[in-house]
């Protein structure tokens, strides 16, 4: 977003996005906040809509956020089975804040994988590279390695390929690339993000997924990363 001149020449920015950069927020949550009465420019409740200069002075809950710029951070991680995308531990599945440092407890997730799939999972601070990553109109390409119960049948190949598969929320086109002869491992690769869309896709056809771990989301890969390890990385 490119920001405007106020009235007497200065640069401003609108409240949304200077709480969502400040506070690692998507502006959508920003909104919601600035709603709450909970947020103050200069001693005023804030307004939707509202917008910055340099010179004001913003608060939440009473804290000064205006006074500091909060350094972004992105890291990806290689998070194994068994682990939950969230910060509260549920039943006996561990986190994957338990496999990060501390001090990276305030990064969200970018998107999810459920508890019994692997693979690369990005978290920020940053709300707008949050959103960049995860709204359907960007289209960030994930690239999956699947294994099945069973070996596919092609006609189902054809049908998930060329034709999609209807859930109830809407039909599902998936990209299938045979990984071997068996016929039960393929690379899978969408740019939709719906929730356990690959798992509900083959199950609308008979199938198990057994195995589902993501190698690739947008411009980022797994790499060489060990189960569990994470790494920093920049926004592109």
């Amino acid at each position: 977003m490119v920001s405007q001149k106020s009235a007497s020449g200065t640069e401003t920015i609108r409240l949304n996005k200077f709480l969502a950069l400040q506070l690692g927020i998507s502006r959508r949550e920003a909104d919601n906040l600035i709603s709450t009465d909970t947020v103050t420019i200069n001693g005023k409740p804030a307004t939707l809509g509202a917008r910055l200069s340099p010179t004001d002075t913003v608060k939440v809950a009473g804290r000064d956020i205006s006074s500091h710029a909060i350094k972004k951070v992105y890291i990806a991680l290689n998070k194994p089975v068994g682990y939950v995308c969230s910060r509260r531990q549920q039943g006996n599945a561990p986190t994957i804040y338990s496999l990060l440092p501390r001090d990276l407890d305030h990064l969200k997730p970018v998107g999810r994988l459920d508890k019994d799939s692997s693979g690369l999972i990005l978290l920020t601070n940053d709300g707008d590279f949050a959103h960049r990553m995860t709204h359907p109109s960007f289209r960030k390409t994930k690239i999956y390695k699947v294994r099945l119960d069973r070996p596919l049948e092609p006609l189902h190949q054809q049908m998930i390929s060329d034709f999609g598969v209807n859930l109830e929320d809407g039909r599902s086109q998936l990209a299938l690339e045979r990984l071997d002869d068996s016929r039960l491992n393929w690379q899978v690769i969408m740019s939709e993000g719906r929730n356990r869309q690959i798992r509900r896709t083959f199950a609308a056809l008979g199938y198990t997924v057994v195995r589902l771990h993501r190698v690739q989301f947008g411009n980022y890969s797994l790499g060489n990363m060990e189960r569990g390890e994470w790494q920093s990385i920049s926004a592109n």
